[in-house]
C-alpha cells in the first residue's frame, strides 16, 4: 500500500510509527514530501502528454465531443447565430466574436432596474418572473396597456426595414450600479446592442446608416424605441460606430444576419 505524500495530524507531520514528529523530524519529512511530489507531478505530466498527443488522431473522442456539445449548448443558450467564433465563457458572461465586431455578454444581477422600465407584463407575468422562468425571446409582452406580440424565429430570419433609428441608455451612464436589459443582460452603454419591439430576443442584425453607409451587427436584447416613427433603438456604442451619436437620429437599414 503506497504511504501518503504528506499526512497531517493537526498540521504537523507525522513519522512512520505515527507520533508526531519533532522539528528536525518535520523538516526532513518536508523536503521527502516535496521531492515525492515533483516526482508524481513529472509522472503526471507525461501521462498528460501522451493523451494530448493521442487526442488529434482520434476520429471521435470523448473529449472532443464533449468539448462540442458544449460549444453547442452555449451558443443555444446565449442565443448565438451561426458563424460566432466564441473567446471566453465564465459564470454567467460569455465573449464571442461575429465578422469584425466582439460582444461581451452578461447575466445581470436580478435586483438591477430594466432599461424599459414601462414594460408591465410579458407572456403574462411580471418582466423579472418572465426572465427567470425563460419565457421572453418571442413572449407577447404589455407596454402601457398595449400588447405587442414579437415575430416568429422563422419570421426574423428574413427581416429588412429602413426607418429612423435612435440611441438610448444615455441617463443610465450618470446612475451608481447597472441596469438590465429586457432578456436579463447587463446594458453596456458602449456595446453593439441595441432594442427593437418585434424581433425575438437576442436576434443579430446589421444596422446601416443610409447618409454615410457606415455598417455594425448589433445584439438586439432590449424591447423599444416606444415612439412613433422609430424603427430600433441603439447603443451609444453603434451609434457612435454609424456616426450618429451627435446628432441622436438616422434613417439607417436594418437586416438580419444570416446564419
Amino acid at each position: 500500500m503506497p504511504r501518503p505524500l504528506y499526512d497531517l495530524t493537526h498540521g504537523r507531520p507525522q513519522c512512520r510509527c505515527g507520533a508526531v514528529a519533532a522539528v528536525n523530524c518535520s523538516a526532513r519529512q518536508d523536503a521527502q514530501a516535496f521531492v515525492a511530489v515533483q516526482s508524481d507531478l513529472k509522472r503526471l505530466g507525461a501521462v498528460l502528454l501522451l493523451v494530448a498527443a493521442a487526442l488529434p488522431t482520434q476520429g471521435c473522442s470523448v473529449a472532443s465531443d464533449t468539448y462540442k456539445a458544449s460549444k453547442r449548448s452555449v451558443k443555444t443558450t446565449y442565443g448565438l447565430t451561426k458563424g460566432a467564433v466564441i473567446l471566453g465563457v465564465g459564470t454567467g458572461k460569455l465573449v464571442y466574436r461575429i465578422g469584425d465586431f466582439t460582444f461581451d455578454v452578461v447575466t445581470a444581477p436580478v435586483d438591477w432596474p430594466l432599461m424599459q422600465e414601462d414594460i408591465e407584463t410579458v407572456d403574462g407575468l411580471s418582466p423579472k418572473e418572465a426572465i427567470r422562468a425563460g419565457r421572453v425571446k418571442k413572449a407577447p409582452y404589455v407596454v402601457k396597456g398595449k400588447r405587442y406580440v414579437p415575430m416568429s424565429v422563422e419570421q426574423a430570419k428574413r427581416y429588412r426595414e429602413q426607418g429612423v433609428a435612435s440611441w438610448y441608455g444615455y441617463e443610465t451612464r450618470r446612475l451608481k450600479g447597472g441596469h438590465m436589459t429586457a432578456n436579463g443582460e447587463a446594458f453596456d452603454p458602449m456595446g453593439f446592442t441595441a432594442a427593437h419591439k418585434h424581433l425575438p430576443l437576442p436576434t443579430f442584425v446589421r444596422v446601416t446608416n443610409l447618409a454615410n453607409r457606415r455598417s455594425v451587427i448589433v445584439r438586439v436584447n432590449d424591447r423599444g424605441p416606444f415612439i412613433d416613427g422609430r424603427i430600433i433603438d441603439l447603443s451609444a456604442g453603434a451609434a457612435k460606430r454609424l456616426g450618429f451619436y451627435e446628432q441622436g437620429l438616422a434613417r439607417v437599414r436594418v437586416e438580419a444576419v444570416k446564419g
